[in-house]
């Protein structure tokens, strides 16, 4: 691999494959692409539909962090994992207990990614400005999670150079009528079953 990739499987599933060849997988449950055996597996929260590890052929030594992990000691903790940094951040609302819920800042091959989980608006948003980040999804169901206009708020907010809508519509893949209205002015629409090299 000369390149860092996304593909995204759809809902709130992602697969990060390194430069390296290292393999991420982002809470799996949705669309194809489980093929390539796990260096990392990330699951947000318990929920059905972001947990199903084990759709996933997992390598020897395969660092798995969920919840549980992030939020062991009752604080967000932070992983690395064969060079890539892994920060477990906040992530609520009324449908998604903050202690038993979070979103991961994925740093890989010098590129940010925030993956948000299922989440609507954090007070730990505001800070992430300051980081610079490359890319932010964020999910706009407006059922489950925030709407679309108060992931396009969080989008400002948070000023990643990408925003990508996630978890548009419960039970499919991807509704591109949702992604398209997160009126974000970075937005990236990444369509289920797309892979798309990662830049800086």
């Amino acid at each position: 691999m000369n390149k860092t990739t996304l593909l995204y499987q759809g809902h709130a599933s992602c697969r990060l494959t390194a430069k390296d060849g290292t393999v991420i997988y982002i809470d799996p449950y949705a669309g194809e692409g489980y093929d390539l055996p796990a260096d990392i597996i990330l699951v947000t929260h318990q929920h059905g539909d972001h947990n199903q590890v084990e759709k996933i052929t997992q390598k020897n030594g395969c660092t798995v962090i969920t919840n549980k992990e992030a939020l062991k000691g009752g604080k967000h903790n932070t992983f690395n994992v064969k060079g890539i940094k892994i920060e477990s951040v906040e992530a609520s609302n009324k449908n998604h207990n903050p202690l038993e819920c979070v979103g991961f800042i994925i740093t890989i091959d010098g590129i940010s990614l925030y993956h948000a989980g299922d989440t609507s608006k954090t007070v730990q948003m505001s800070s992430f400005a300051a980081r610079n980040l490359d890319y932010a999804l964020l999910p706009c169901d407006g059922i489950y999670n925030m709407n679309t206009e108060t992931a396009a708020e969080c989008a400002a907010i948070i000023g990643a150079k990408r925003t990508i809508p996630m978890h548009t519509k419960p039970g499919t893949l991807f509704d591109r009528e949702s992604a398209e209205r997160v009126n974000a002015p970075n937005k990236l629409i990444v369509e289920a079953g797309s892979e798309i090299e990662l830049a800086g």
